[in-house]
């Protein structure tokens, strides 16, 4: 090789080995070391790139914009709901021929069912307010709260009619849900349905929440739902209740309850978002009757309301509350209410029609007066009326299955008699005394006994049948294309 060449190639080395060293040391060699050897360095390895770590946040404006009305409401009152789990052992009839020729157990077997509903504390020393479907004829009864911890729940009383319950479990120091005022509604407002949903499939007892709006205040339903029966005055809402949510509460944006979700209207079984609730006021009264009592009372004011004649439903729903008939010695009596008097209000609220007068009645307190405005000859005047006690031994105490003949609603009774409801049982035969006291009359159509829907003839009689000496009963009844009902006990 040429001497020029040579030297030239050594300067080339020693360049090379330059720029190496560099490489790997990351820095920039002195002047001095530019012909020192290299040194051996590790090979370099390619680094995967930076990803976001989960918490990370844009400041502190970005979680101040998260917290609403609704998380603070659902942060003051989700503590306090509950999932109430129920346990009912009932003996069935076997199945297996075997234990039936062999005479095993009769013939029975015992049959154990899970149902689930939620609830929520009202007071700090266990007090749970509930739905009366949820716990109905459950043989145990276990409340747990979101963090998992459970309790065993004692049954203080149910109201039926009103589809309430109130538990109580052997604890302190509970969270306690702020109760509000159903009297004062807005449509519109905010609600939000808390509650557990399908209970335990969705994993584990941590409360959901739904939300929407006071669709409607005073909805009275009779029809296919969750609860099933007829319940008036309820909270329409539009927030998401599905089964499960039964018992728990509904709030509103102050975080305050102003209602017990209780059923829901949907052709499908799950939520179309069409809601109700049992409104606060009276759920707490009807546990304050529990409380004190085991049972609930039954404000009664001693007026039976004349049936509205009319050509269509809207006729009938506007048709007013005439009085026909006084007890004598009743409250009603005492405050001098006479038949064919038209009552116009009660304690300010309107009264438009049976469905009104009924559901004043649910929120009148026994022993507290009332101002009751009436109609009579034209002229209007206030009276004071103080309700009294159902009496639960008098007239009204009939035995109606020997007093009543019944068949099912068939589609061709239906369509000839003009009758809306799509189910039920027709009264065909009523003896004198029942017609009179109970109001009803042949034709009249059976559609819930309490809060059972009623599909045929023996589905009413065994429903009556099974309620007979446990208290109140009421029939819900159509006629002429109106909703009314009528309350009785049996002997």
């Amino acid at each position: 090789m040429p001497a020029r060449f040579a030297s030239m190639a050594r300067r080339l080395s020693a360049l090379s080995a330059a720029l190496l060293a560099l490489a790997c040391s990351g820095g920039t060699p002195a002047t001095g070391d530019a012909q020192r050897p290299a040194t051996a360095a590790p090979l370099p390895t390619t680094s995967a790139p930076s990803l976001p770590q989960p918490g990370a946040t844009a400041g502190a404006g970005l979680a101040a914009s998260r917290r609403t009305a609704i998380t603070e409401a659902v942060a003051r009152v989700a503590p306090a709901v509950v999932t109430v789990q129920t346990e009912t052992v009932q003996r069935v009839a076997s199945a297996d021929p075997f234990e039936l020729f062999f005479g095993g157990g009769g013939g029975t077997r015992e049959q154990r069912s899970a149902g689930i509903g939620s609830g929520f504390v009202v007071t700090a020393d266990g007090v749970i307010v509930t739905n009366a479907h949820v716990v109905r004829g459950a043989t145990a009864i276990d409340v747990a709260f979101r963090d998992g911890t459970t309790h065993a729940a004692k049954l203080v009383g149910l109201d039926e009619l009103n589809d309430l319950a109130v538990l109580r479990i052997d604890a302190k120091g509970l969270p306690v849900a702020p109760i509000g005022n159903s009297g004062d509604l807005v449509m519109g407002e905010w609600a939000i349905a808390i509650g557990n949903p399908y209970g335990f499939i969705l994993g584990n007892s941590e409360p959901s929440v739904t939300a929407g709006v006071i669709s409607a205040t005073g909805r009275n339903l009779v029809g296919q739902n969750e609860g099933g029966g007829a319940t008036l005055d309820l909270i329409q809402t539009d927030a998401s209740i599905n089964p499960g949510n039964s018992g728990g509460p509904l709030v509103n944006a102050a975080g305050q309850v102003i209602g017990v979700n209780t059923v829901i209207y949907s052709p499908s079984g799950g939520s179309v978002g069409i809601g109700f609730a049992i409104p606060i006021n009276r759920a707490m009264r009807v546990a304050d009757d529990l409380l004190k009592r085991g049972a609930p009372r039954r404000p009664w004011i001693g007026v039976r309301i004349r049936q509205p004649e009319g050509r269509t439903p809207r006729d009938v729903v506007q048709g007013g509350v005439v009085v026909q008939s006084v007890v004598l010695g009743s409250p009603a009596a005492q405050a001098g209410i006479k038949p064919g008097d038209r009552i116009l209000q009660s304690r300010g609220r309107t009264m438009r029609n049976i469905f009104d007068w009924e559901t004043e009645l649910l929120d009148l307190r026994v022993g507290e007066a009332v101002p009751v405005v009436i109609e009579r000859d034209g002229a209007r005047q206030t009276v004071r009326v103080t309700p009294a006690d159902l009496p639960e031994v008098g007239a009204r105490k009939v035995e109606v299955l020997r007093d009543i003949q019944l068949v099912t609603l068939t589609p061709q009774i239906r369509q000839e008699r003009g009758i809306r409801s799509g189910r039920g049982a027709v009264i065909v035969q009523a003896s004198e005394r029942v017609m009179e006291q109970l109001g009803v009359q042949p034709g009249d159509v059976i559609i819930a006994v309490n809060r059972y829907n009623i599909g045929s003839a023996e589905e009413a009689a065994r429903a009556i049948d099974a309620l007979a000496g446990r208290g109140l009963i009421r029939l819900v009844l159509e006629r002429r294309g109106y909703l009314f009902t009528t309350d009785f006990y049996i002997q």
